[in-house]
C-alpha cells in the first residue's frame, strides 16, 4: 500500500474521531443522577435498551414513587400510546415526558420534574412494559429501574464525577495528539516517497539521455 493510500484511509478515521460527539450512537443504559436541587428542574433518567434491535416493538412506561417516610410505592406517571398521564396530586403540573419522541417503541422512559421540592426526596421506580412483535407471536417483557433521589440546597460534585470528567478530557486531548502525530508521519512519508520518485525519475532521464548520446555517437562513427 502506498503512502498516499494510507493517508486516504486515515483521513476518514480522523474526521470520525473528531466528530464523534455529533454522531448518534446506539442505545446506552446510563444511570440517572441521584441529587436534585430544590426549586430547580431535575431529569429522572430511565433507559431500557431493546435487546433485539431488528425486532419491532411497543412499550409503555409507568413511574412509581415512595417518599422517605412511606413504606409503599404510589403510581405517579404513565406513558402509553404517545399519551402521558400524571396520577398523583403531589406532582400535578410538575411532571413532563423527557423520553423517546414520536414512537411507541420506547427505549428512553425519562421524565422531568419541574420545581423540585424537599418532599420529592425518596425512591422512584420506573417500569418498562415492552412487547416484541414477531411475525407469528408477541413476546412481552418487563424491565424496572430503581432510583434513590436526594434533594439538596445546591448541587455538589463527588470526586468520582470530577475524576471521570478529567479523564474524559485527557482522553480527547490524547486522541487528538495521536491524530496529529499520524498526520505528520504520513505527510513526511509521502514527501519522502515523492522525493525518491523524483530522484528515480531524474536518474532514469539521465540514463536515457546518456544512452541516446552514445547511440548518436555510434551512428556518427559508423558514417
Amino acid at each position: 500500500m502506498s503512502a498516499v493510500q494510507e493517508l486516504l484511509l486515515l483521513l476518514p478515521l480522523a474526521l470520525l474521531a473528531l466528530q464523534a460527539s455529533l454522531c448518534h450512537g446506539a442505545c446506552v443504559e446510563v444511570d440517572s443522577d441521584t441529587e436534585a436541587v430544590a426549586n430547580e428542574g431535575f431529569k429522572l433518567g430511565c433507559i431500557s435498551c431493546k435487546r433485539r434491535g431488528e425486532v419491532p416493538a411497543t412499550a409503555s412506561v409507568r413511574w412509581f414513587f415512595k417518599a422517605s417516610d412511606e413504606t409503599v410505592f404510589s403510581p405517579i406517571y404513565n406513558y402509553e400510546d404517545l399519551a402521558a398521564e400524571i396520577t398523583d396530586s403531589r406532582f400535578y403540573d410538575r411532571l413532563d415526558w423527557n423520553g423517546s419522541k414520536h414512537t411507541k417503541d420506547l427505549q428512553d422512559g425519562s421524565i422531568y420534574i419541574l420545581n423540585v421540592t424537599y418532599n420529592d426526596t425518596g425512591t422512584y421506580q420506573c417500569i418498562f412494559f415492552r412487547t416484541l412483535l414477531y411475525p407469528n407471536y408477541d413476546f412481552p417483557s418487563n424491565t424496572s429501574r430503581t432510583i434513590n433521589i436526594t434533594v439538596v440546597p445546591q448541587l455538589t460534585r463527588g470526586m468520582a464525577s470530577i475524576l471521570s470528567e478529567v479523564m474524559m478530557y485527557v482522553s480527547i486531548i490524547g486522541l487528538q495528539f495521536w491524530l496529529v502525530v499520524e498526520m505528520i508521519y504520513c505527510y513526511r512519508k509521502i514527501s519522502a516517497a515523492g522525493e525518491e520518485a523524483l530522484r528515480e525519475s531524474a536518474a532514469e532521464y539521465l540514463a536515457i539521455a546518456s544512452e541516446s548520446k552514445d547511440n548518436c555517437a555510434g551512428v556518427q562513427v559508423a558514417e
